[in-house]
């Protein structure tokens, strides 16, 4: 019977993997019996003869299986697929170089398989004497394991020596956990262990540091650093982000900024600014962006229907609304991932189809408000319509507040065209550019997810666009959507009985809302509140005479009237489609959390 299999990850290791075959093979005969143990040859998608070697050497040896992989699956996936396929109770790896003295292998399997332990790792930093490394990796090497310890808990010296052995039963119930697939791989499985209560042995060993290494010292170790970062926030922040917690996150940071322009703007003023407004005109644009709601439900269902699902107007409205709502009371804009749930729930819209569906709106959005604020850019410039002079009335704190926000919008607009232009790019060829950009900066699993999100989002904005009508459509309804949003904001504006020509009026309208719009688009406040109001305000004072405390004012209605439509909306589409938004939220962690193991 198999009580111990060895594997040996091999990657383009044709002109070493034999011996290294059979220095193991001897070693384990020298203290296990015959037949109770094996060697699996894990080739990970080697470019050079290994499948080869390594298939004749498993020809003519019992105690070796081969185990292929078409295509590299990373140090971590390899692992973890031939780990499956094994036999034995123990289970061992370690690095095919032979970097750790392989005398050390009676102790390691016999920690296991006698000892009792479930885990034993090897620790070059516990022996009697140091290792010597080249100077360009120690420091990255003790930095890594520095903060291993530090930021996940970790009692253990020496995470990643390639030298470990696992309890079948125990590794495999720490595996489905575990989300890394490369050099990380090890490192998280011993630290889920610790996590787990399980006994894990640190035996020092001698090693000497390999002449060549596959470990790029740039990627790799930047992809090893967000994969500490990804377990300490699993670790550590995600459990205490709980619903509650958020919103009243989201409440107390827009109640903090309501407390810090006090400090710097005089509220008396934009008060009676806002008290001296047309309650008639707010009421009239109100109405306006009201009637936009129906048209983002009409431009939902459009987008839906070119990825394949059908869902009445009525419905996709109410999920628009919710998720919108959602991105208002809760932050990092999770209010998407609301509607992602509910559609799921209630169409059956997979979770993948329904991000997506998000993703391309957001295209959409983003085109059309950067295109909008564009045109009008051009416009304003070649008239010379500018006022600069009207700055110095702006609090300097407030001052630095819009610019700030002008700064994201601009960044927003540029990254929107290229990101279509990247698409554009992406259509014409038939490899997968965006899969070897992320690849030239790392090649961990959470690089690989990321990619694949990128190619998926990329693939449907693609087959969207594809369909010359559908697209005319969708932006269609986009450029109505948006049109009414500038219109309620130029309303309200009116209401505050300004002084400008009709032209200027419009076009510095068109501007203000549409960079606005852009600046609240990163989630760096829930609901945008202060970036909108900020940009709106800026630019109104810079492009015309209207004072500082009027354009503040004007904005903040504005924005006040679109949120209030928004919340009402979302009230009533709760209970209208019977849906808890806390509850959404959890569901979708959860389901994010899955897609990325």
């Amino acid at each position: 019977m198999t009580e111990v299999s060895v594997v040996l990850p091999a990657y383009n290791e044709a002109a070493t993997i034999e011996r290294t075959v059979e220095r193991t093979l001897d070693a384990l005969a020298s203290f296990l019996p015959e037949g109770s143990f094996e060697v699996l040859v894990a080739e990970d998608g080697c470019a050079d003869r290994t499948p080869e070697v390594a298939a004749r050497i498993a020809g003519r040896d019992r105690r070796v299986r081969h185990v292929h992989a078409d295509e590299r699956l990373g140090r971590g996936g390899a692992l973890v697929r031939a780990f499956r396929l094994a036999a034995g109770e123990t289970l061992v790896y370690f690095d095919t170089d032979l970097a750790t003295d392989i005398d050390h292998l009676e102790e390691l399997v016999e920690s296991v398989r006698s000892e009792g332990y479930d885990v034993a790792t090897g620790s070059r930093l516990g022996a009697d004497r140091e290792p010597t490394r080249p100077s360009q990796r120690s420091p990255p090497s003790r930095g890594f394991n520095a903060a291993v310890r530090f930021l996940l808990g970790s009692s253990l010296r020496d995470h990643q020596c390639g030298f470990k052995a696992f309890d079948r039963e125990a590794l495999f119930s720490l595996l489905d956990d575990v989300r890394d697939e490369h050099w990380f791989w090890d490192t998280e499985v011993l630290v889920r262990a610790q996590r787990r209560g399980y006994r894990v042995k640190e035996l020092p060993v001698r090693w000497r540091s390999p002449e060549e290494t596959k470990v790029h010292f740039v990627r790799d170790v930047l992809g090893m650093g967000t994969q500490v970062t990804r377990c300490w926030w699993e670790f550590t922040v995600a459990p205490r982000l709980t619903p509650r917690v958020t919103l009243a996150g989201g409440v107390l940071l827009v109640a903090l900024a309501a407390l810090l322009m006090t400090v710097y703007i005089d509220v008396g003023a934009v008060l009676a600014e806002m008290r001296a407004a047309d309650p008639l005109l707010v009421a009239l644009g109100t109405a306006l962006y009201a009637l936009s709601w129906p048209l983002r439900g009409g431009r939902y269902r459009d987008i839906l229907s070119e990825l394949g699902y059908d869902a009445s107007l009525g419905f996709l409205t109410g999920a628009v609304f919710l998720s919108q709502t959602g991105n208002l009371v809760f932050p990092a804009r999770a209010g998407d991932a609301i509607r992602a749930y509910v559609v799921k729930a209630r169409r059956g819209v997979p979770y993948p189809s329904g991000f997506a569906s998000l993703a391309v709106e957001r295209v959409f959005d983003l085109l059309t408000i950067t295109t909008l604020a564009g045109t009008v850019l051009l416009g304003l410039s070649l008239a010379g319509a500018a006022d600069p002079s009207g700055l110095d009335g702006v609090p300097p704190a407030y001052r630095r507040s819009g610019e700030a926000a002008l700064t994201v919008a601009a960044a927003v607009g540029v990254a929107a065209l290229l990101a279509v232009w990247a698409i554009v790019l992406g259509a014409r060829r038939d490899d997968s550019f965006v899969r070897r950009a992320f690849a030239r900066v790392s090649t961990d699993s959470y690089a690989a997810a990321a990619a694949g999100v990128v190619e998926s989002f990329v693939a449907d904005v693609q087959r969207v666009a594809h369909d010359r009508r559908a697209f005319a459509r969708i932006g269609a309804s986009s450029l109505a959507i948006w049109t009414l949003d500038v219109v309620t904001a130029l309303f309200v504006f009116a209401a505050f009985d300004v002084a400008l020509s009709p032209t200027l009026f419009v076009a510095v309208g068109f501007f203000a809302v549409s960079v606005g719009n852009l600046a609240k688009v990163l989630p760096l406040s829930p609901g945008g509140v202060g970036l909108y109001e900020g940009a709106f305000t800026l630019l109104v004072v810079a492009l015309t005479p209207v004072g500082f405390a009027t354009a503040l004012g004007a904005a903040i209605v504005d924005h006040a009237v679109k949120n209030a439509v928004t919340v009402a909306g979302g009230v009533v589409s709760t209970f209208a489609l019977n849906v808890s938004l806390t509850t959404a939220v959890d569901e979708t962690r959860e389901v994010e959390t899955a897609e990325m193991d």
